[in-house]
């Protein structure tokens, strides 16, 4: 359960970024997925103060329950990650991602564990949630293939440069002509004309043989031929059958456009300007957006602290100095003497901007003089000893 503290963790990061996100549509989105993200975290953690349930019917449904209100939550915190283009709001919402998919995957193990399968049907489930089952598929996230798509390109460059160094000359590729006399080539084509000719003698007399069996088969059962008048009646109750029938699917269709549940029917004239065109293009263009802020961003960081050592670099130089000296100056008035500057494994100048106080250097140095003293006077009462003996 170490995803839920940390899903803990990140739910109070995301008040930092919630107000004022760059797209309305994905900071309502981020939003609902937050406080439903929110509602799951305090039910699971208010459940765990009561008992468990000793059924493991009762227990898979609950469990099913909360994997699948985690699914969904998933599904919109996975778009709102593919189509923001906010550097620092993408940080966070990440951190999130993982541990929803985490979370995911510890309900999973619980519910394997409950009915031994690896395998569940949620239709119970999904008819009292009124939810249909696209709704808890599991999308593999985006970012996966984006975050690997540098990786996957220099891996193809290399097969291909490895290839065409190895590649065979297509000089050595080509297949050693067999030299023959004429008299053996003619001896050849004439098998598979006689070949040729067998197989269409064949297949006729199969066809002559099998109109002659129908013919006799008529004749015993007596059945005449039918009259041309009631064979073109036929033929036109068939046809009529046919048109009705397009007829009828092309108005329904017209009346499905007419009334909006079913779009219009994309041509060539306006296949660019289509709604799922249009979508797929904007969902383009903000992954190159993202792409550039990311760069920006990271650049910035650089930027900015560069920035910041050289401008206020010598200032902070100049007050840790002051700050050093002044812990000199304390500790020597404290104790009466200048203090040992601390070593590399006390931590260096670190340890003294941690020691602020300089009367408890001086406790620290008395306590190490009565130390000595005491060591000092343990001693020459040995050696007085060792003079008597």
């Amino acid at each position: 359960n170490e995803y839920k503290s940390y899903l803990r963790k990140c739910e109070r990061s995301f008040h930092l970024f919630q107000p004022k996100m760059s797209h309305s549509t994905f900071n309502y989105q981020w939003n609902s997925a937050q406080i439903q993200l929110r509602d799951l975290l305090d039910h699971e953690y208010s459940s765990e103060t009561q008992k468990p349930d000793p059924d493991r019917v009762s227990a898979f449904q609950s469990t099913a329950v909360l994997y699948i209100k985690y699914i969904q939550v998933f599904r919109k915190l996975e778009e709102c990650y593919y189509q923001i283009v906010h550097p620092q709001k993408r940080i966070v919402l990440r951190h999130v991602l993982d541990g929803t998919i985490g979370r995911l995957l510890e309900l999973k193990n619980e519910m394997v564990q409950l009915e031994f399968s690896e395998y569940h049907f949620f239709d119970d489930i999904l008819s009292d949630m009124k939810l249909a089952p696209y709704d808890i598929e599991i999308p593999v996230p985006r970012y996966f293939t984006q975050e690997i798509e540098k990786d996957i390109k220099d891996r193809m460059k290399l097969m291909a440069e490895t290839l065409a160094k190895y590649r065979v000359d297509d000089a050595t590729d080509k297949k050693e002509e067999i030299k023959m006399s004429l008299d053996d080539a003619i001896r050849i084509i004439q098998v598979h004309e006689r070949a040729r000719q067998g197989c269409l003698r064949a297949k006729f007399m199969r066809e002559i043989r099998g109109q002659e069996e129908r013919e006799r088969l008529l004749a015993v059962q007596g059945v005449t031929t039918m009259d041309p008048d009631a064979a073109a009646l036929l033929i036109q109750k068939v046809w009529k059958g046919i048109s009705t029938r397009k007829k009828t699917a092309k108005m329904r269709d017209e009346e499905l456009i007419f009334i909006g549940m079913q779009p219009n029917p994309v041509n060539i004239s306006n296949y660019k300007d289509s709604p799922v065109k249009k979508v797929k293009r904007r969902e383009e263009e903000r992954v190159l957006i993202q792409t550039q802020h990311e760069r920006e961003y990271q650049d910035a960081l650089v930027n900015i602290k560069d920035k910041i050592r050289e401008t206020e670099g010598p200032d902070i130089k100049e007050n840790m100095q002051d700050q050093i000296r002044q812990w000199f100056i304390e500790t020597r008035d404290a104790t009466g003497k200048f203090p040992d500057y601390p070593s590399d494994d006390e931590g260096g100048s670190a340890a003294i901007f941690k020691v602020s106080d300089p009367d408890a250097d001086a406790a620290k140095a008395e306590s190490g003089k009565k130390k000595g003293k005491k060591g000092k006077k343990k001693k020459e009462k040995k050696d007085k000893k060792k003079k008597k003996g």
